[in-house]
């Protein structure tokens, strides 16, 4: 790669400039050694970035969808504590959020939270998030100031916007689970195979 090896080439020659410099202690080549080092560094940084950001949807706007899982109270407040943290990380890097879906707690925090994200790079940088997330805290929600474990599950997709490609789906690129549904009353409930999640192998797409 051209931008690589340049690179490469400037630091060895700075380097070899700086070893001569100190065998003749000269310190005005030190000096100006030393104020070229920034901005190398800086377009090593951005070379680094450029790498990691290289996947074929990195570029484009992204969706992040949270849910609360196990524990109650405290999942449903944790899942709202991710929001706020995304939201404001977003705001910080000048990126554009809008929340398309919104339903909160009964109590407190979110049962259910989308929202979209709009800036350079935007789900290559947040892609990495994808997950469940776990939150250990003294639970502000218990009288007896116990210890409580929350999880929230965090989905990011990419925003493909609006395309004419044909999308082909493949059978053997889907896992299929079946599993109980929760909740309380009803004939079949938590008795019978009545929830079903699909995963799209390749791209890690998860529809429960």
């Amino acid at each position: 790669m051209a931008g690589h090896d340049k690179l490469t080439r400037e630091a060895k020659d700075l380097g070899e400039l700086l070893e001569m410099a100190l065998g003749e202690n000269d310190t005005s080549i030190v000096q100006d050694v030393a104020a070229q080092l920034p901005a190398l560094a800086k377009r090593v940084r951005e070379m680094e970035l450029s790498q990691m950001l290289s996947g074929a949807q990195d570029r484009n706007d992204a969706i992040v969808s949270i849910s609360p899982g196990a524990g109650g109270i405290d999942a449903q407040d944790w899942a709202e504590i991710l929001m706020h943290m995304y939201l404001r990380w977003c705001e910080r890097k000048g990126f554009k959020t809008e929340i398309i879906n919104h339903q909160p707690g009964d109590d407190a925090g979110v049962k259910d939270v989308s929202f979209t994200v709009s800036g350079p790079y935007a789900y290559g940088f947040l892609r990495a998030e994808n997950g469940v997330h776990r939150l250990i805290r003294i639970s502000p929600f218990d009288s007896n100031a116990r210890r409580h474990t929350g999880f929230a599950a965090v989905l990011v997709t990419p925003d493909l916007g609006e395309t004419s490609d044909v999308v082909e789906i493949r059978p053997e690129d889907l896992k299929v689970d079946t599993y109980r549904s929760g909740g309380a009353g009803g004939q079949h409930i938590n008795k019978t195979e009545s929830a079903i999640r699909l995963t799209h192998i390749p791209t890690g797409i998860v529809v429960a």
